[in-house]
């Protein structure tokens, strides 16, 4: 009489193992996708805050490039996410031509690099922008 011995083949074991294998090929794309995705909606936050500080900056010096006493603007918010020992955005300002003008821009940095939209964009108008071509601004502000 024959006795079946327990557990598993070494070709059971590398089939489960070549399955994880395809698996893990397929999920891990998707999720750094969504991590960038993360880093954008807090890098989008810090712009909204700065934007509202520069609105309060205009309403009491009635200029977005310099204060009463010819001090620029200092944002609240440099970098995102703001805590960060090495973060994943720099939020820079730069006013326009005239004194009621402004961009704000998040500058990926890091591992943020490789995400599909960019550098973000928000000026005085409220409008949100990308610099990248490939895709759209309601893709990447949405």
């Amino acid at each position: 009489m024959k006795t079946r011995s327990k557990g598993f083949t070494l070709v059971e074991l590398m089939i489960v193992v070549a399955i994880v294998a395809i698996l893990a090929a397929i999920a891990y794309p998707s999720y750094q996708e969504h991590v960038r995705k993360g880093r954008r909606a807090d890098a989008k936050a810090a712009l909204m805050e700065n934007a509202q500080f520069m609105e309060r900056f205009y309403t009491e010096n009635f200029d977005y490039k310099e204060d009463k006493d010819g001090n620029p603007p200092a944002l609240p918010v440099t970098k995102s996410p703001a805590d960060a020992a090495s973060p994943f955005y720099n939020i820079s300002f730069s006013s326009g031509p005239a004194s009621n003008s402004f961009t704000l821009q998040a500058v990926p940095q890091s591992d943020q690099t490789k995400d599909r939209c960019g550098t973000l964009t928000l000026d005085h108008a409220g409008k949100k922008g990308i610099l990248a071509t490939d895709i759209s601004v309601s893709e990447c502000w949405n």
